[in-house]
């Protein structure tokens, strides 16, 4: 599979010959100026929660694409609302199969509402079994002993992880979060986009070695296959 990262907490996944979009925040990230948010294809889009820098692109990409939203039920409904397609609404503990495999929604500590103030459900993430592979994005989350039930029911081959701390995991609680996941991968995101979760890449680098992972810190619109 082809993961192309677009900034903050925001991939682009080629699977099974559609393409799953995460959590668009695009074109109000600065860091992202160098996107053209208008040549982005999606079939679905996952939305981990309803905060602003996880859906701000959603709408528009969504309208213009025709992708499936693949939510929570309040931030489904939310969209569907507006016009986009949403056969997804989904819960915690919930699966659905979808053409490219199967995607099973999962805890996440971490508040939500949507952009208008409204209701968003609570905050989620995802594992996703798809080519062979299984993989988990945690969208924003602290660490929370959830995540060990992931292990318990799944091997990983990744896990894309927050590492930006202020609003989520920092890199220390990641790493935790990583052993209890089962993950010796990890692709980190929710960093850089704002003063209050800058990192020191280099360090933080270090500190997954020291640990024994192998932390992936993507350049934004870098394309890798997994």
């Amino acid at each position: 599979m082809n993961v192309t990262y677009y900034g903050h907490s925001s991939f682009l996944f080629e699977i099974e010959g559609s393409k799953v979009l995460f959590d668009p925040f695009i074109s109000p990230n600065p860091l992202a100026a160098a996107i053209d948010v208008s040549k982005i294809e999606a079939d679905y889009l996952l939305l981990s929660h309803g905060h602003g820098d996880h859906v701000a692109d959603a709408e528009a990409i969504g309208q213009r694409t025709g992708a499936e939203i693949v939510a929570i039920a309040e931030i489904a409904g939310w969209f569907g609302n507006k016009g986009l397609k949403a056969a997804y609404p989904m819960n915690i503990g919930g699966k659905v199969k979808l053409p490219f495999g199967t995607v099973k929604m999962v805890a996440a500590a971490h508040s939500s509402s949507l952009p208008d103030g409204s209701y968003g459900g609570i905050a989620a993430g995802f594992v996703v079994e798809a080519e062979g592979k299984t993989f988990y994005f945690a969208g924003d989350t602290a660490l929370t002993y959830d995540m060990k039930l992931i292990a318990e029911q799944y091997k990983l081959d990744f896990a894309l992880l927050p590492i930006g701390d202020n609003y989520t995991m920092g890199i220390d609680d990641a790493l935790i979060a990583a052993d209890w996941v089962g993950a010796s991968k990890i692709i980190g995101m929710h960093y850089d986009t704002f003063p209050a979760i800058k990192i020191d890449q280099e360090a933080t680098k270090e500190k997954a070695q020291l640990a024994g992972k192998e932390l992936v810190l993507l350049q934004i619109g870098e394309t890798i296959t997994l």
